[in-house]
């Protein structure tokens, strides 16, 4: 009889996967070589999900999870006397953290596979839904709410749009002039009139 496969064990599972393809990168990545970089076997692997796909949409729920609770957890998020641009400024350093940065590169790959229609099923989370979240934090500012879904959307795209830039040139002055720019229009959708 097949042992159920624990929650918290997949939770850690997981993280451990998202940290070695944060390494790595998803141009090398089956259930077999991942398995023997984490040092384990392809079967502990296949008990906790059913196939690569599998495993893929679990990664990408996480770094979902990941980024909402990051973002929540930014100073200000929920107070609307904080301008947006603070915690676009905010985010920006802590993706481009020593700490962070393999994750944010992951993260530009899925978006760009996920562009390309590489990836199977839907498309990420934490593209489809991004819009959605940070439009919370514009309608707690006092945008309507389908206004907040568009400028979000623009805000989004914008940001991961300067990332890329960055991170493929690194041509920080001016990526940095660009980001204060938008900074400062994000605060003004917000600010009182």
């Amino acid at each position: 009889m097949a042992r159920t496969a624990d929650p918290a064990r997949r939770a850690r599972l997981v993280d451990d996967v998202i940290d070695r393809l944060a390494e790595t990168g998803l141009a090398t990545f089956s259930l077999r070589t991942l398995a023997a970089a984490l040092g384990r076997s392809t079967r502990v692997l296949t008990h906790h999900f059913e196939d690569k796909d599998a495993l893929l949409r679990a990664v990408l729920d996480r770094l979902d999870e990941r980024q909402h609770e990051a973002l929540a957890a930014t100073p200000g998020w929920a107070d609307p006397a904080v301008g947006i641009g603070a915690i676009v400024r905010d985010a920006w350093d802590r993706h481009l953290s020593e700490e962070e940065l393999p994750r944010t590169r992951l993260v530009h790959e899925i978006e760009g596979l996920a562009a390309a229609g590489r990836l199977t099923g839907s498309p990420p989370a934490f593209v489809a839904g991004r819009a959605r979240f940070v439009a919370r934090a514009l309608e707690l500012r006092g945008l309507d709410p389908g206004e907040a879904l568009v400028r979000a959307t623009l805000l989004n795209n914008a940001y991961a749009g300067l990332q890329a830039d960055l991170l493929t040139t690194g041509e920080t002055r001016r990526v940095t002039a660009a980001l204060d720019t938008l900074c400062r229009l994000a605060d003004d959708w917000t600010r009182p009139r």
